[in-house]
């Protein structure tokens, strides 16, 4: 049992949001004998269902904050859209990782993209605009198409805008209103990977297999383990992400998300200050998870082992095929999978492409790893 340092209980991990991430963190945590507190708005939370300690009115309603701040020994993040100011305030009576200072430098995409090309990474062309003009300035460099991105608040595709054609320019600054933005070189890339990067208090870093990432409108459908590239690139991808969290000061677990170009080189897309959809494979592939990770690290403990159990892995997400109840109609087909291991997240309603779920599957041989995780995503039903 970890003991609090306040009180002759286990210590209590507390959690910023209450969704599958912090759902998939709190089973680790039990595991390690911690007990768990949320806070996120709204009731009946994937988290939240778990814990006797559930804050639901969210971390911008006072009282609810300082209850939440109350219950914690230490406190981590299941997203990154907590404001920085927040952090900053439990960080007064409560330590959180990663902290506000590397929140600052990584929230703000356009400032997170300039911190990456300061440190000397490999970055899409980019800049800030706050004009059509300035966008149209922009695609004179870069050429068309280029991406309009909201700087904050975006994620699975939300907040960007594929431009085309000049007329395009328009229609992405009147659907993002008076949002600020910025303007990024579209890259044509081979595949998009992804590389979970852990570290904790005293600058040990452990880092995952460099995966790859398939998405299906925008939203993470299928991750690959390891990625099917060549070996070089695979370690180039791994000291990439562990530059940018060693850049930002990050102490947590990372997912840095990437390209590979069609001339094979490296570039950062975006990094998240937490367990990451492109890590779930970790819970059953490799000996340490994503999450468990992430506790250790959070608590500076020793890191632990995050070499694959077998050569293979491929995690499907369960995406909404309906709206309705989040209640899958059967699950016995799938059942009938006996290597896939199903994890199904608690949420009380599906829409189209909502993440509901997730399979994993191990194995020897990539090929055969991947059909039989496909087949088995087929067999459930919302």
């Amino acid at each position: 049992m970890l003991k609090s340092n306040t009180r002759e209980i286990p210590l209590v991990l507390g959690i910023l949001g209450a969704g599958q991430l912090a759902k998939m963190l709190a089973n680790e945590a039990y595991k390690l004998g911690l007990n768990i507190a949320t806070i996120d708005k709204g009731e009946n939370t994937p988290a939240g269902d778990m814990t006797k300690n559930d804050f639901y009115l969210g971390w911008e309603n006072d009282e609810d904050l300082n209850n939440f701040i109350e219950k914690c020994d230490i406190i981590t993040l299941e997203n990154e859209f907590i404001s920085p100011e927040i952090i900053e305030k439990i960080e007064k009576k409560v330590p959180v990782y990663p902290s506000s200072l590397t929140m600052k430098k990584i929230q703000d995409k356009y400032i997170q993209k300039q911190n990456f090309a300061n440190a000397g990474l490999p970055v899409p062309e980019f800049t800030e605009i706050n004009t059509c003009e300035e966008a149209i300035d922009f695609s004179k460099k870069s050429g068309y198409p280029f991406i309009i991105k909201t700087r904050t608040l975006g994620y699975d595709g939300y907040g960007n805008y594929l431009v085309r054609e000049e007329n395009d320019i328009y229609d992405a600054f009147k659907k993002f209103g008076n949002r600020k933005l910025m303007a990024e070189q579209f890259v044509n890339f081979q595949k998009e990977l992804a590389v979970m990067v852990v570290r904790n208090k005293n600058g040990e870093t452990a880092i995952y297999p460099c995966v790859e990432t398939i998405q299906e409108n925008h939203i993470c459908h299928i991750v690959i383990a390891p990625a099917g590239i060549d070996e070089k690139y695979k370690i180039q991808a791994q000291e990439i992400a562990q530059k940018c969290v060693e850049a930002i000061d990050g102490i947590g677990i990372f997912g840095v998300e990437l390209f590979i170009d069609a001339d094979n080189q490296i570039l950062i897309n975006e990094i998240a200050p937490r367990p990451h959809n492109s890590g779930h494979y970790t819970i059953e592939a490799c000996y340490t998870s994503q999450y468990e990770n992430c506790i250790r690290a959070v608590l500076n403990l020793p890191l632990g082992s995050t070499e694959m159990l077998k050569p293979s892995a491929v995690m499907v997400n369960l995406l909404g095929k309906r709206s309705g109840i989040g209640v899958p109609n059967n699950v016995t087909e799938i059942l009938k999978y006996d290597k896939a291991k199903l994890h199904l997240y608690n949420k009380k309603t599906s829409r189209v492409g909502r993440k509901m779920g997730h399979i994993t599957v191990i194995g020897d041989e990539p090929e055969a790893t991947l059909k039989y995780a496909l087949e088995a995503e087929k067999a459930i039903e919302w």
